[in-house]
């Protein structure tokens, strides 16, 4: 897959508000040309494995960073995390958890499971706006990603 139509950024938000503003932000700060938006668990899963509605998918070059929720519909992000990092082919994608929760155990769990970051969205449109723009710039940009 060339660079240039290489997925960037998985989003997997199920919050409509959630994912514009994480889009809008990519966008304004040219971060991520080319983001694919998923609104559940078992689509993130699917996408990411060439199965289902993205059956026949090219799935052999993960995105460089998958931005995921924890509160989703049928498939919870602590789940999707499990697979990811129990898959040879996206153990070492880095993810992100990007969700409202600020449970301990969420936390934990998630460290557990190997997550690369977990940040708490901020409530407000500028702090939410400066975390995904701080997000994507040290992923995209400054990360050295596996090769």
């Amino acid at each position: 897959m060339s660079n240039h139509t290489e997925v960037e950024v998985l989003l997997v938000e199920d919050n409509a508000r959630d994912a514009e503003m994480t889009l809008r932000t990519l966008r304004k700060h040219n971060l991520a040309n080319h983001v694919v938006h998923v609104k559940d668990g078992q689509e993130a899963l699917d996408w990411l494995f060439g199965e289902g509605a993205y059956a026949g998918r090219n799935a052999t070059k993960p995105p460089k960073v998958m931005l995921l929720d924890l509160k989703l519909p049928k498939v919870d992000g602590l789940e999707v995390l499990r697979i990811v990092r129990g898959n040879e082919r996206t153990q070492l994608m880095p993810v992100v958890i990007m969700t409202s929760s600020r449970e301990e155990r969420d936390v934990i769990e998630s460290y557990k499971l190997g997550v690369n970051s977990y940040v708490v969205k901020p409530m407000d449109f500028e702090g939410f706006s400066a975390a995904v723009a701080e997000l994507g710039h040290y992923w995209l940009l400054v990360n050295q990603e596996p090769k």
